[in-house]
């Protein structure tokens, strides 16, 4: 049987200069190195030697295999070169480039920068504040008693006793009331979260736009101004608003601004953009600002639904799906 696997070791050789390409080349893996082949069945051949003569045929059957294993991977290397220099493909540098894909910022974001660029333009500074607030700015501060329905707990997402997800970027309102002294101007981008059920206008996360001007002799003649040179300024002029009385803690008289939209059939109707009104005087006098002296302003609107209106999109939704169908037409 030594014999044989020395003559098994030679043909398996010879046979291998025989081959020329790959497809040849695994059927000769097939024949000679897979589980079954006949250079991996000498070693299962071994116990059949007697005691003696096993050392020397396992010596044998690993050396036969060892060579045919080492011819077999240069042979391979070989031919895989060979096919990849056949298959390879020559950079021509006179052919034009291929313009890569430039990405963009989300139609939030640029819708964001759009309004504030508008707000800039009519003397308003910008401020943040964190999303995560404690009870006295997100409501205490803003009028808003502990009997009242807003601080349930259910409608709001409370993180301890104290903190929360804000509702409102009022809180910010507070903080630049806090720390600055009138004349205030001053726009609050950012993001809110209310447990709102999902549907085609309302999310449990969205993105208000506030506005709060403090000062001697402002009066609400202002606001309605203001917010109709910005809804001009971001819709166009053939945009329809209107003010619709509301009651809001922090505000009195309170408003609701409502702009005219068109659902998928084309048919209009007034949906709710946020509410506005003149700041009441305890909030005034909660961060340290002379109600008796100073009048203020203050509005909120849903950017998403600024956004909707101006590019006719009927579910909020679509804003947060990343589907790059819906985002790259903007």
């Amino acid at each position: 049987m030594l014999e044989q696997f020395e003559k098994t070791g030679k043909d398996a050789l010879a046979e291998l200069q025989q081959v020329g390409d790959l497809s040849a080349l695994e059927q000769y893996r097939i024949k000679y190195l897979s589980r079954k082949g006949q250079v991996t069945q000498m070693l299962s051949q071994i116990g059949r030697f007697s005691p003696e003569q096993r050392p020397a045929a396992g010596q044998l059957a690993n050396k036969v295999k060892n060579e045919v294993t080492d011819a077999f991977e240069r042979l391979k290397t070989s031919l895989l070169q060979a096919e990849r220099q056949k298959t390879k493909e020559f950079l021509d540098v006179t052919l034009p480039g291929i313009t890569p894909a430039m990405g963009k910022r989300h139609i939030i974001t640029q819708t964001i920068s759009e309004l504030l660029e508008i707000f800039g333009r009519m003397g308003f500074s910008i401020a943040y504040g964190p999303e995560v607030e404690d009870e006295w700015h997100n409501f205490v501060a803003l009028n808003i008693g502990p009997e009242h329905p807003a601080r349930d707990p259910l409608d709001n997402f409370y993180i301890d006793d104290n903190l929360l997800l804000r509702t409102q970027t009022s809180t910010i309102q507070i903080r630049v009331m806090e720390e600055t002294k009138p004349p205030i101007r001053v726009v609050a981008p950012g993001r809110v979260y209310r447990p709102d059920t999902v549907d085609a206008t309302h999310m449990y996360m969205f993105y208000q736009l506030e506005a709060l001007v403090v000062d001697e002799g402002i009066s609400m003649v202002d606001m309605k101004t203001t917010i109709d040179q910005f809804i001009h300024a971001f819709l166009g002029k053939d945009a329809k608003w209107r003010f619709r009385p509301s009651f809001f803690p922090f505000t009195e008289p309170s408003a609701e601004v409502d702009l005219l939209l068109a659902d998928k059939t084309g048919k209009e109707g007034w949906v709710e953009m946020g509410g506005c009104g003149m700041v009441d005087p305890n909030v005034f006098d909660a961060v340290g600002i002379g109600s008796e002296k100073y009048t203020g302003w203050a509005f909120g609107f849903g950017i998403e639904r600024l956004a909707m209106r101006k590019y006719g999109i009927t579910d909020i939704r679509l804003f947060f799906e990343n589907d790059l169908r819906f985002l790259e037409q903007f």
